[in-house]
């Protein structure tokens, strides 16, 4: 299983990533790792990125899916993954722009992955990024984030989760999606 988790900046994606990563064993993905020095740069400046700033970024994350799926592990990514066009790109690679420039539809998702959507309230998640510190990306750029969000839809496997919550409550509503999950695969397994 590949969770990919996901939403604005400043929502808690690394916090959740991090805390999950710990507990279950799992390795992380930290997305901002796989961003070009140019990108960072950008952002750090209060620009928001282009989905041409982004495209190389979103395949470097698809090769990143495509690794762990191969070695049969379970594994965490985390990334923005704002537009329907940018989980489709980690999903497929190249194919979605493909899909994208040919009124195709692609495969909604992909089995064994699932988008974890943190969602909140722009002023609470304005209020977490004006409070931390370190970070590239500038509280300023959130309203972008915002007006670039296209959240995901039931058939793309996603998990809502609703950041007024504490991290040890979403992880525990994670786990128990996991168990869920595996424990349909082993009946359907059986069958």
């Amino acid at each position: 299983m590949i969770y990919i988790i996901m939403g604005v900046s400043g929502c808690g994606k690394t916090t959740l990533g991090t805390f999950l990563s710990r507990k279950l064993g799992w390795p992380l993905h930290e997305g901002d790792d796989f961003h070009t020095k140019e990108n960072i740069e950008k952002m750090a400046r209060g620009e928001p990125l282009t989905d041409q700033d982004r495209l190389p970024w979103l395949l470097k994350l698809h090769d990143v899916v495509v690794k762990e799926r191969r070695s049969g592990a379970d594994a965490l990514v985390v990334c923005s993954a704002l537009k329907r066009l940018y989980r489709q790109i980690i999903l497929f690679g190249p194919k979605a722009l493909t899909f994208s420039s040919s009124n195709e539809d692609p495969p909604p998702t992909i089995p064994d992955i699932y988008f974890l959507f943190l969602y909140g309230d722009y002023d609470l998640i304005q209020q977490r990024m004006e409070a931390r510190e370190g970070h590239f990306m500038k509280a300023d750029l959130l309203r972008s984030q915002f007006d670039a969000l296209e959240p995901p839809w039931d058939e793309e496997n996603v998990l809502p989760l609703d950041i007024r919550r504490s991290i040890p409550e979403l992880a525990m509503e994670i786990e128990e999606h996991y168990l869920d999950l595996k424990s349909v695969t082993k009946t359907t397994d059986n069958l």
